[in-house]
């Protein structure tokens, strides 16, 4: 059980229904649709929908109790004796049940953030962690002013480690997901271009990141990319681990193999592997090495976690194609920095006769998405056999490689079916194929098609 509902009026003294009674919350929901145990029902106004309109709904699924706007009429058919908290705004109430219950379990806590690898990193922290420890963590993309909350609200009372990652769109989103949760060590794993829509520009995305720093608690410790030139402000603090392939590191990466599905390599004196390819996972996999020698984790342990990851689906995800070709599923998601360092990998992997990139639109550059999607052509070299894009943007892409280097086909698409059956053409065994792009162009159904 998580809390009593008479702790709930405690927290909101404005309340009406049988308030003081011990019943307890087993779980805090804002789905509607949803099954429920003994839950507290959040309704969350979005543009589009009003969560208050389905509270009978809810009751339905197994609420035993809800958080209320003030603002809006309680429905008639509700039941006279149902427990009401009424709150000026219904999603800082959430934060501030999540931030209540977050000391009361008090577990230690940490908080990653930064432009790409938050979930790679996340999964990583998670695996090395939980050999040690009870542990508990984001799931899915659970990582926002309203899944980080959510997140905290289902962890076990027994849980000794808290792992968050923190995404923003916008300044000061960050700073509220770190005051909320005050964790104990925080990761920026790196500064890249994702919502330069919004913050103007790698500086100003810097910026927004480092405001996990403004609810770090005073003891508490950071492990950055130390190679990011925008972290530099960092270095030397007594409280900072640097990470990266820089000698001037706190713990200095060495990249030992890189093989078809794994990488070996040395962080200090010490070898380990991921499933995983590329220098971009292994920096990583650095940032949870670092933590599991700060919480005391056994080498032993954390070699074997890093070796037996397992990992969220779409990220750089190796499947199996037609014709016994090889398939990197990243279509997860997409920024200039995490494209190009796919690319990197598909250059640098042996075995392959034919090396084919399916790239779609980065989303949310604004005026830069031009400009930043012609870097990604920048990176684009033999052994590259041949680039597909598809989108609004990525033409750029493909036009720039057209225009420089005759070794290399490239070919823009407006149709994903003349797209589908072009890359069809290419399935062979000994080809390699990346498809990346932004999560909203919805490449996992092209590689559907290549199966």
């Amino acid at each position: 059980m998580l809390f009593s509902i008479s702790r709930l009026s405690g927290l909101f003294t404005e309340n009406q229904g049988n308030t003081e009674n011990a019943n307890q919350i087993a779980e805090v929901s804002t789905d509607s649709r949803k099954k429920m145990n003994q839950a507290l029902f959040v309704p969350i106004v979005g543009e589009i929908f009003d969560g208050h309109n389905y509270i009978l709904q809810a009751i339905e699924q197994g609420a035993i109790a809800t958080l209320w706007d003030k603002k809006r009429e309680l429905p008639e058919e509700l039941p006279a004796d149902l427990p009401v908290f009424f709150v000026e705004d219904t999603i800082a109430a959430l934060q501030q049940i999540a931030e209540d219950y977050r000391w009361q379990i008090d577990p230690l806590v940490i908080g990653i953030t930064g432009s790409n690898g938050k979930t790679t990193t996340k999964d990583m922290v998670r695996a090395v962690v939980e050999t040690t420890y009870r542990t508990h963590y984001t799931k899915g993309n659970l990582n926002n002013h309203i899944g980080l909350p959510l997140t905290i609200l289902s962890m076990k009372r027994d849980t000794e480690v808290l792992v968050l990652e923190m995404g923003m769109n916008q300044f000061g989103e960050i700073e509220t997901l770190s005051k909320l949760s005050r964790p104990d060590y925080a990761i920026i794993t790196n500064i890249g271009e994702s919502h330069i829509e919004f913050l103007g520009s790698r500086e100003g995305i810097a910026k927004a990141k480092l405001e996990i720093l403004h609810g770090l608690r005073s003891d508490g410790q950071i492990i950055i990319d130390g190679d990011e030139r925008l972290l530099e402000q960092l270095h030397g603090r007594n409280n900072v681990i640097s990470c990266g392939y820089n000698e001037r590191n706190d713990k200095v990466i060495e990249i030992i193999t890189m093989e078809y599905d794994r990488t070996d390599f040395k962080v200090g004196d010490s070898m380990y592997t991921i499933p995983l390819l590329g220098k971009h996972h292994v920096h990583n996999a650095s940032y949870a090495i670092a933590l599991g020698e700060l919480l005391n984790i056994k080498q032993e342990n954390m070699q074997k976690a890093l070796r037996q990851l397992s990992r969220t689906s779409m990220r750089f995800e190796m499947i199996k194609g037609a014709n016994g070709s090889s398939i990197i599923n990243d279509a997860y998601n997409a920024s200039p920095t995490s494209m190009k360092a796919a690319i990197d990998v598909v250059k640098e992997m042996d075995g392959f006769h034919h090396k084919i990139l399916v790239l779609g639109d980065i989303l949310e550059l604004g005026v830069h998405a031009e400009d930043m999607h012609r870097s990604v052509a920048e990176n684009i070299t033999v052994p590259i056999t041949a680039v597909f894009t598809y989108g609004d943007e990525a033409g750029v892409i493909s036009e720039s490689i057209a225009g420089k280097d005759g070794n290399i086909y490239a070919r823009h698409f407006t149709s994903k079916e003349a797209l589908v059956n072009e890359v069809k053409q290419y399935l062979e065994e000994d080809s390699l194929l990346l498809f990346k792009a932004s999560r909203g162009l919805e490449f996992e159904k092209l590689i559907e098609e290549l199966m």
